[in-house]
């Protein structure tokens, strides 16, 4: 279940060679990520282009931005790294823009937007390099970190059931098939799942192949200008829900996962990233965290310093992704939706049962962890957004607090004696 972590000793005794490192079960574990990415915050980034009014060719340069940006950063760090390293886009930070974005549309002013974007990526960097969010995970215990990241994935596994009631042919089927999948080579049971899912959904004509655009994507440049009011109602916002809604849950996963990586490099560079691409609709990149950890996983690769390959299959995927933004969006708006959510469900069935054993076993730590764990747990489950902060944020928060409060204070040293 718990697994040693990885230390920097470890992945230089392991030299790169993609010759050797290459794993069908890796290459597969990236391209589910990617394809849950777009099957659900892709979604998310769509509906706030829709809402603000953005025009087709600024839709699909955002897409391409947040695509090419993550996959270049994820291809880079996992290969330099030798970790697998994801970094996506901000679904929070989507989210926000849902009701922000069009009052500067319909003024003309999406280039205030771009320069918001630039102020949240620089103001990124700027927390990263501080290595601020690293030091408060490192100082977090791990039960209470494994109950974030368990809340997190937990909607995805709740929602598998729905999933089969709503369209019980082809999400049923490839429940079944992901079950066979693991009786059999659990190494590529989501691979298994996901062939019998489309096929299912082409027979059953819940699909069509040919209703999918084909199309190369041409990125937009936005010259940006900056103003007060967009930084006040757009960068700052999406700057504190990227930070504690994303970037501190991607680096819980990566160290829940054994992985000890230099979160002031990571945080920083996917800062500047941010900054990079936003001239063209990046709204902010930042670490991964339910994608990662399909890529994290031991379905990915048994030895985890080949797990590498998922981070760098992963950025390729992107950024092939990305220049095909056109037709990534028609394709799954073609596949059935209870499809992408029963195979988001199946792939994260493993980190989610990691996780959750080490929500219950205190390790180290007081018992009363556990408690505090559980709290965390169900404040992160519960989906609330206050002050505009996911309820991972929250979790964590909540777990830190109730473990000061239950923790019983050591006892003070006998005084001693006088001779």
């Amino acid at each position: 279940m718990s697994e040693t972590k990885l230390s920097d000793t470890d992945t230089a005794d392991h030299r790169p060679n993609l010759r050797r490192d290459v794993s069908t079960s890796a290459i597969i574990a990236g391209f589910i990520a990617v394809a849950v990415s777009y099957a659900g915050p892709l979604l998310v980034t769509l509906e706030a282009a829709r809402a603000g009014g953005l025009s087709p060719e600024l839709t699909a340069s955002w897409v391409w931005a947040i695509s090419v940006g993550s996959g270049v950063m994820s291809l880079m760090f996992s290969w330099f790294t030798r970790q697998p390293i994801m970094v996506a886009w901000s679904i929070p930070g989507a989210a926000l823009l849902v009701t922000s974005l069009g009052p500067y549309v319909e003024a003309d002013r999406f280039s205030d937007v771009i320069g918001a974007f630039i102020v949240c990526g620089i103001a990124s960097a700027v927390l990263g390099i501080t290595g601020l969010v690293g030091k408060l995970i490192a100082a977090t215990p791990k039960p209470i970190t494994a109950a974030v990241l368990a809340g997190v994935l937990f909607p995805f596994a709740i929602k598998v059931a729905q999933a089969v009631v709503e369209n019980w042919l082809v999400a049923g089927g490839l429940i079944i098939g992901y079950l066979i999948g693991r009786r059999w080579n659990p190494r590529y049971a989501v691979f298994v799942a996901m062939a019998v899912g489309g096929l299912l959904a082409v027979i059953s004509g819940a699909t069509n192949p040919l209703a999918v655009e084909v199309a190369l994507t041409v990125p937009v440049w936005v010259t940006p200008t900056f103003s007060l009011e967009a930084i006040l109602e757009i960068a700052v916002p999406l700057f504190i829900v990227t930070a504690a809604g994303q970037n501190a849950p991607g680096l819980i996963v990566m160290h829940n996962s054994g992985y000890q990586s230099n979160d002031k490099l990571l945080l920083g560079s996917a800062g500047v990233a941010s900054a990079i691409f936003a001239p063209f609709g990046s709204h902010a990149l930042n670490f991964a965290a339910v994608t990662a950890a399909i890529a994290t996983s031991a379905e990915s690769h048994p030895d985890k310093r080949r797990r590498y390959i998922a981070g760098m299959s992963c950025g390729v995927f992107y950024i092939v992704g990305g220049f095909l933004a056109t037709f990534i969006v028609s394709l799954f708006s073609a596949i059935p939706p209870g499809m992408i959510t029963a195979l988001a469900g199946v792939a994260l069935l493993s980190p989610l049962q990691n996780s959750l054993y080490d929500t219950m076993h205190e390790g180290k730590h007081h018992k009363s962890v556990i408690e505090a764990a559980l709290i965390t747990l169900a404040v992160t489950i519960s989906g609330i957004t206050a002050f505009g902060i996911v309820s991972a944020f929250w979790g964590l928060i909540a777990g830190i607090v109730s473990y000061a409060i239950l923790r019983p204070r050591p006892p003070k040293p006998a005084p001693a004696a006088e001779i």
